[in-house]
Parts: structure tokens; C-alpha cells; sequence
């Protein structure tokens, strides 16, 4: 599964820079070894919004009383968007599994090929893969994604016949993108 994932996030990030923009972060939760789905940051303003926007990723999750994540996101990219020091290699593709009992860090660095530049200089790239460093058990995450590996284990109490449900629609009414496997598709 775990090969499959990485496999997903990077034709993402391929996908995403060869049409200019490094998509946003994402969280895959996990019950007893199913995937939840994939639920994408809602668009977010810089500073204290991006840190909530990422923490809240952890709702969906939460909520399924998932007992697996994985988060995946760019250094610079969320760095920029919460005003936080760039920690790790940039460019790079980082993906966090986390249970309740700890994370491991995997970090798939990149540069950037040149595609194209379109007319209205925006630059078009593909990432070139570097050599990944090792499986960082307990590696260090940037604030909102601790926040979000944290929050991802801590109940959520509704007093809802389906809190799952209804914790899924509110987040895509704030503008969170929420893919559902079959199984857990409402």
C-alpha cells in the first residue's frame, strides 16, 4: 500500500507542477489497513489561516477514528504559506506516516526541470527525483502537520447519528476537496 501511495503523490506532484502550481497538501487516512480517502487543504491565506487549514486536515480522520495517516506536502510551499522557517531540503515532497504511537518522515527530494514558460512568464516544471534520504522515524514536522498527525487520533464528539458524514460535508462546505473510497463513501 505503502509503495501505491508514494506512487499516487508523486504523478500529483508531476501533474500539478507541469501545470504550474505544487498541489496541496493532503491527508490519507487509513481504518484496520483500508484508505479513507484523500482529503486536500481547503484554499488557504498565509499565516494563521494555512496553519488551521493544515491542522484541520485531521477532521476527516478523527472523525473515521482512523488509526493510521499519511500526510503528504511541499517544504517551500507550506513554509510559505504558514511564514515558517524552510526546514528539510526544498524542493521536496514530504510524506509523514503517523499512528498513535509515532511518525516516520519520508522525504522524496527534487529540482526543477524547465518545460515552458507561457507567455505571461508563468514557468512550467517536472520534477527531477533525487536520491530520497532514509525513513526518518520520529523525524521533525513543521507545526501544522504535527498539528494535524496530533489531531488525527483525538475522537471527535457529535451529537450526530453520523459523525463521519457530517463531518465530511462541513469540511467540504469550508472548501476542502474529499475524495471517499467505496466503503467509506456516504
Amino acid at each position: 500500500m505503502w509503495d501505491a501511495l508514494v506512487s499516487v503523490a508523486k504523478k500529483a506532484y508531476t501533474a500539478g507542477l507541469g501545470e504550474g502550481a505544487v498541489p496541496r497538501p493532503l491527508m490519507m487516512p487509513m481504518v484496520r489497513g483500508e484508505l479513507v480517502g484523500m482529503i486536500w487543504v481547503r484554499p488557504l491565506k498565509v499565516g494563521r489561516d494555512a496553519l488551521t487549514g493544515i491542522a484541520e486536515l485531521s477532521n476527516i480522520a478523527a472523525a473515521a477514528r482512523a488509526d493510521e495517516v499519511v500526510l503528504a506536502w511541499e517544504t517551500h510551499d507550506v513554509a510559505t504559506a504558514c511564514e515558517l522557517p524552510i526546514v528539510g531540503p526544498a524542493p521536496c515532497l514530504n510524506m509523514v506516516v503517523a499512528t498513535r504511537d509515532g511518525h516516520v518522515l519520508h522525504q522524496f527530494p527534487y529540482t526543477e526541470q524547465l518545460l515552458s514558460r507561457s507567455p505571461e512568464c508563468w514557468a512550467l516544471v517536472a520534477p527531477d527525483w533525487r536520491p530520497a534520504p532514509g525513513p526518518q522515524p520520529g523525524g521533525e514536522l513543521v507545526p501544522p502537520i504535527q498539528a494535524a498527525v496530533d489531531f488525527s487520533f483525538t475522537p471527535i464528539e457529535l451529537d450526530h447519528p453520523d459523525p463521519f458524514g457530517v463531518t465530511v460535508v462541513l469540511m467540504e462546505e469550508d472548501g476542502y476537496r474529499v475524495r471517499l473510497t467505496e466503503a467509506f463513501d456516504r
